[in-house]
């Protein structure tokens, strides 16, 4: 027997996330009959910052950019994405 009680509708997506920060999701949803699901065009969420960096480290990572053939922008996001994941392992 199902014993999950009915998820409320949401009248926007801050409505929702307030909900699901104040209740445990297992009482809304039966976890046991959950199946896995694939989203391959999903893309991340992403935010735009301002990042000051000395000028001479900004262009020593366009130099090794350049030598890699790739934008000075997405090695900076893999150097910093390689170091958070380094970081959560230790």
């Amino acid at each position: 027997m199902n014993r999950t009680k009915k998820t409320p509708e949401f009248n926007s997506e801050a409505e929702e996330r307030t909900f699901w920060e104040k209740h445990v999701s297992t009482d809304y949803v039966d976890w046991q009959h959950a199946e896995s699901v694939s989203l391959p065009r999903l893309k991340p969420s992403t935010k735009t910052i301002s990042l000051r960096l000395p000028e001479s480290l900004l262009d020593s990572i366009k130099i090794e950019a350049n030598k890699r053939d790739i934008p000075y922008q997405s090695l900076i996001k893999v150097w910093l994405s390689d170091d958070v994941k380094q970081s959560r392992q230790t």
